[in-house]
């Protein structure tokens, strides 16, 4: 029975070896003679990896982004990054410093948009390893349900939160990172502060424009 198997399994191998046929995996972007090439893979049937021009389908130029932010809200995701005991308790906080829009180095938190055609999952991944590099290892949350929703307005006051680029609705996630950090693109460095010490109100405090009421929000949610 074995032995039978095993030889069916070696002419279908040698009739894709034979035809020259190779498998497409994960709906790349097939060659022409690729067995499933005709396969109809829906708006991006047409799309080349020339067409990215290094960016992923749904990125736009600041000219563009610019255009659709003074018409529209922006969908964000917004991320704390933590660390926890093998009981699920967070015993530190992540914020990561880079240099803002005028030059000045600030800390912040994990924040960015949700791309076209982009799932949400996807979208707090890509952003993760965006900041803090390929082997973070986030552990992503199992539920979709926000801890908060964070509105941002481009003028002061309006709320707790504020981006003078635009209105964003933020969805608000916490996250446990259980690899190492290296920081990626614009981020300098990524700093740890313990939600148990003494400091830990001047940590948050560092953060602007809303983001320490987010982390207080994620600590009070964990309780």
């Amino acid at each position: 029975m074995i032995f039978s198997i095993l030889l069916i399994l070696r002419d279908k191998v040698n009739f894709f070896v034979h035809n020259e046929y190779m498998r497409v995996l994960h709906d790349e972007v097939p060659d022409d003679d690729d067995f499933d090439a005709s396969r109809h893979r829906g708006e991006f049937d047409n799309v080349t990896p020339e067409d990215f021009n290094n960016n992923p389908p749904g990125w736009l130029d600041r000219s563009e982004i610019s255009e659709i932010r003074s018409k529209v809200p922006i969908p964000y995701i917004v991320i704390v990054p933590v660390h926890c005991d093998e009981f699920g308790r967070v015993k530190r906080v992540a914020s990561i410093l880079h240099v803002g829009d005028n030059g000045v180095i600030e800390r912040t938190i994990i924040a960015g948009r949700v791309l076209y055609h982009e799932s949400i999952r996807e979208a707090i991944a890509r952003n993760i390893t965006r900041d803090l590099g390929d082997i973070a290892l986030p552990e992503l949350p199992h539920s979709l349900q926000p801890f908060t929703v964070a509105e941002f307005f481009p003028t002061p006051g309006a709320s707790s939160y504020y981006d003078p680029r635009q209105h964003a609705i933020a969805l608000c996630y916490v996250v446990n990172i259980s690899g190492d950090c290296n920081p990626q693109d614009e981020t300098l460095d990524v700093e740890w502060g313990n939600p148990h010490s003494n400091s830990f109100d001047d940590f948050l405090d560092q953060l602007s424009n809303g983001f320490d009421v987010i982390v207080r929000k994620a600590l009070s949610w964990l309780e």
